[in-house]
């Protein structure tokens, strides 16, 4: 998985978040804190490292990609797609 993919993911996140203004204050701050764990990885040590970031949240991402499923499928949707990329890349 390269830098660049995981920022397009992260844009797509940013993007749909920004859309949806039903989306309950826990969930909005639990995904604000999964994204910048993800981006102040990706400033560090780039790929491997966001990689490793992402997968010790990994739980609470799919905890958030289920909570957002029904009312916010687009926001599951690129939350999951982060997870299965990673899984791919053997993370």
């Amino acid at each position: 998985m390269s830098q660049e993919s995981l920022r397009e993911l992260l844009s797509r996140i940013h993007e749909r978040l920004s859309q949806a203004d039903t989306v309950d204050a826990e969930s909005r701050e639990l995904l604000a804190t999964v994204m910048r764990d993800i981006e102040r990885a990706l400033g560090r040590g780039g790929p491997k490292a966001a990689a490793t970031s992402v997968k010790t949240n990994s739980p609470r991402l799919e905890s958030l990609a289920v909570r957002f499923e029904g009312d916010h499928p687009a926001l599951a949707e690129v939350l999951r797609e982060i997870i299965d990329a990673l899984g791919k890349a053997g993370i």
